[in-house]
């Protein structure tokens, strides 16, 4: 099965390109980094803090049935410019990765249609590719799937 989420990362280089198009508007797209029910629905965990400004916080966490806490993630927003950008800083708890800058953009490519490009820069050429050993491909090209597919009833 082909993935819709490409993901270029060039030998050598301590950063990644995450490119995929949706067949969404670019408002409803934005809307589902925007929106704490729709995170939560789409990538399938609780939004404990979600800032949409400059210098705001954010924060993400996964529990089990009992209630421990299996992931958890947050950074903070440097830059939230509506239906335009996201700059922000990415970091797992209780996880062997650095902290990771990510520039997500937002494009409209038809009135129906929209992209969204991450640029991700990882502290070492090592940590980007010990991330590309994980399941990362096929974790990210599943969970843009599930947020066509929990957007899409937006419309």
């Amino acid at each position: 099965m082909e993935l819709k989420t490409k993901i270029n990362a060039e030998e050598g280089k301590h950063d990644l390109v995450i490119t995929r198009e949706f067949d969404l508007p670019l408002e409803l797209l934005f809307k589902a980094y925007e929106e704490p029910e729709i995170v939560e629905q789409w990538m399938g965990t609780k939004v404990v803090k979600l800032e949409n400004k400059k210098h705001g916080g954010w924060q993400f966490e996964t529990s089990d049935p009992n209630g421990n806490v299996v992931f958890q993630a947050n950074g903070v927003y440097h830059e939230f410019v509506p239906n335009r950008k996201i700059t922000r800083t990415f970091e797992m708890g209780n996880a062997p990765f650095d902290v990771q800058l990510e520039f997500l953009e937002f494009e409209p490519l038809t009135e129906d249609t929209s992209k969204l490009t991450m640029h991700i820069v990882y502290r070492s050429v090592a940590l980007r590719d010990q991330m590309l050993k994980l399941p990362f491909k096929q974790g990210i090209n599943m969970a843009h799937n599930r947020l066509q597919e929990v957007v899409s009833k937006l419309k």
